[in-house]
């Protein structure tokens, strides 16, 4: 089996950036609202009304006492964030997988090394997470049950006066323990799907099955490291001063296995994989349709 369509050596940077941009705007956009149930279960020491047993009473509890709209709270600042943090991730990920793949043998079918993807993955990661970081933090700030801010951009202000630039970053190195595994799992998972599904021309589905199975798995398998995220975004809104006042991802794990033990660390868990599935089904699918018609048109013009 013949490698999917590259883009040429030298094509600009800006395509990849351009490609990602809107795959990173749809994949977040479109399960918004999964994402946001998966803030709430997954908050600790949360107040009586936002006690939720599943994912499923947490969405009827949610749309009966705050309104269907509720669940779109907060949208604003991912649509800022995530077209530029998705324009370099993926412009990251094609820069590296490209240049480390020539140290690395490919398969028999050609695909590249799992290790090249894995590596590249990881470096997109800590690119892109370093500027999504503090739109992540808005975002479950405003997520929460009775949060006041009235926009994306009272909710930045009032954080940076009241808790100082180190509540957008608090969460960072955590982000990173959390997102370098997700997609460390997730790339070389979505390159060996690709393969396995997809022939040597463009196949949208097998691009959004493969999007899909490989985010799933790596939701499912981070989801502890991700809670402990949640735990350190949120905890300068909660009531309780033993969390306002924990800055570190071993403490936050200690406070949730007392209070919850090991089902602490799952909580959200089915709302996050209902998000990761259709979300990087979408965004591969995306990313790949843009990057076939780019360089489908650049074809066109050498002709």
């Amino acid at each position: 089996m013949e490698d999917l369509p590259e883009l040429p050596e030298g094509t600009p940077l800006y395509i990849n950036l351009t490609a990602g941009a809107l795959a990173g705007i749809a994949e977040h956009t479109v399960m918004y609202p999964f994402d946001f149930l998966k803030t709430r279960m997954q908050v600790i020491n949360p107040s009586p009304a936002a006690v939720y047993t599943s994912a499923t009473h947490a969405l009827k509890t949610i749309t009966s006492t705050e309104g269907i709209a509720r669940l779109w709270r907060g949208v604003v600042s991912v649509l800022l964030g995530a077209g530029p943090a998705h324009a370099v991730y993926f412009g990251s990920y094609e820069f590296c997988k490209r240049h480390i793949s020539r140290l690395l043998p490919r398969g028999a079918d050609g695909s590249v090394h799992p290790l090249s993807a894995s590596i590249a993955g990881a470096s997109a990661t800590i690119a892109s997470d370093a500027l999504m970081n503090p739109f992540d933090v808005v975002k479950q700030r405003m997520q929460l049950h009775n949060s006041q801010y009235r926009g994306v951009f009272n909710c930045a202000a009032t954080l940076l006066k009241t808790e100082g630039l180190l509540a957008f970053y608090v969460s960072y190195p955590v982000t990173l323990i959390s997102n370098v595994p997700f997609h460390s799992i997730q790339f070389p998972l979505y390159e060996y799907f690709r393969h396995l599904l997809s022939t040597s021309e463009y196949d949208p589905m097998a691009h959004i099955m493969a999007g899909g199975l490989a985010g799933g798995t790596a939701a499912a398998l981070t989801t502890p490291i991700d809670v402990v995220k949640t735990f350190l975004q949120t905890k300068g809104a909660s009531s309780d001063q033993i969390i306002r006042e924990t800055n570190s991802p071993f403490k936050a794990a200690k406070i949730i296995y007392n209070r919850s033990g090991y089902s602490g660390f799952f909580r959200g868990w089915q709302p996050r994989v209902l998000t990761f599935v259709p979300s990087t089904a979408v965004c591969w699918g995306t990313y790949e349709y843009f990057k076939w018609i780019i360089n489908r048109n650049i074809e066109h013009k050498n002709e």
